[in-house]
């Protein structure tokens, strides 16, 4: 096979720069770089030979997101914030954007210095947020994917979610969005065990029209 000709390999090698320095640019603009991972814990054991680490009673910070558990477990470095790891469990506990989320169990991924993501499961997972109209949305699922940057919350296997504090959506997947506290569209929606999402919605009050009650606001 004849190779490319050097313009076009060129070409390649400059495209290929270009989008490591506009990575490298998102990454900078993000807000949260600035900011610094703090740990806390009430024990810390380190294996300096497997490079390995375990926390109990731990918090992690970073601006305003903040995770808590029973216990976290570090492979690869406790200080690896550029593409690490940690394995967090026992009443595990989320705080970000005004949501929280709890489960027994989630793996959170940190890149490039920033907390990116947690996978959180349990039986099951739960997310609930104080909307800006007083309202309370709520989850749950099995597993829930909460990406930071984006602020999006998946809710995978079983899922029912309250968006709105009145209304009901459940499937096998759905995806809300606690920065602009809406319902995400899906490119490919995952239907529910009966083959389709299911939608209740609440009815109005004695005219017909009224909004659903406000909800207390969530504890702690």
């Amino acid at each position: 096979m004849a190779s490319s000709p050097p313009s076009k390999r060129l070409s390649r090698a400059a495209a290929a720069f270009a989008a490591g320095l506009l990575g490298v640019a998102a990454a900078a603009q993000d807000p949260r770089s600035a900011e610094k991972i703090v740990v806390g814990a009430a024990t810390f054991e380190m294996d300096t030979r497997n490079n390995t680490a375990v926390l109990r009673d731990v918090v992690i910070t970073q601006g305003e997101t903040r995770i808590q558990a029973d216990e976290a477990r570090v492979k690869g470095g406790i200080d690896n914030f550029e593409n690490g790891e940690w394995t967090i469990t026992g009443d595990v506990r989320i705080k970000a954007e005004g949501g929280n989320l709890h489960s027994d169990k989630a793996v959170v991924a940190f890149r490039n210095n920033l907390i990116s993501r947690a996978t959180i499961t349990g039986t099951p997972a739960e997310f609930e947020q104080l909307r800006a109209d007083g309202r309370t949305a709520r989850g749950r699922a099995n597993t829930i994917d909460y990406e930071t940057g984006s602020g999006t919350v998946s809710f995978r296997e079983d899922a029912w979610l309250l968006p709105d504090g009145c209304n009901e959506i459940t499937a096998q997947q759905l995806v809300y969005n606690i920065k602009t506290q809406s319902v995400q569209s899906q490119a490919k929606p995952t239907p529910g065990p009966n083959g389709r999402i299911t939608i209740t919605i609440q009815p109005g009050g004695e005219s017909g029209n009224k909004p659903c009650a406000k909800t207390a606001e969530p504890k702690p």
